[in-house]
């Protein structure tokens, strides 16, 4: 009988295991290229879409910049589905929900100026930086 239980034991923590680096290897998968930010949301786009460098932000957990929130609070965990930033943000800012362009804006605009404060190479914070002209 006391077999049974230690076998029984060794499978639940084996599971366990499993299931922690599946998880721990689901989060380092940041996709190795650029991804360009073009949303569908605007009818009428004012600036060029934005491309985004995953490579160039590695050092970063994927929970600075992707965040799920339900009670104020960011539920979202490492490794779990990454969700297209506009199936919450739209057009316009819904309740507490920003908008589409002031989530991007504030979310790489504040790191990048909260780096530059600190005196740390970053990424740009001007518009023709980020958004090039139209040719």
């Amino acid at each position: 009988m006391k077999h049974k239980g230690r076998v029984i034991l060794a499978l639940i923590v084996g599971v366990a295991c499993l299931a922690a680096f599946t998880l721990a290897y689901a989060a380092t998968k940041m996709p190795d290229k650029e991804v360009t930010i073009d949303s569908k949301v605007y009818e009428a786009k004012k600036k060029t879409p934005v491309v985004f460098s995953h490579p160039k932000h590695k050092e970063l957990k994927c929970i600075q910049c992707h965040h799920e929130y339900k009670d104020g609070q960011n539920t979202w965990k490492e490794g779990q589905e990454v969700k297209k930033c506009s199936s919450c943000h739209k057009g316009k800012a819904e309740g507490k929900v920003v908008k589409l362009e002031s989530a991007f804006h504030k979310q790489c605009q504040d790191c990048h100026k909260a780096m530059k404060k600190d005196k740390k190479k970053t990424g740009p914070t001007a518009c023709t930086k980020c958004h090039p002209k139209k040719e």
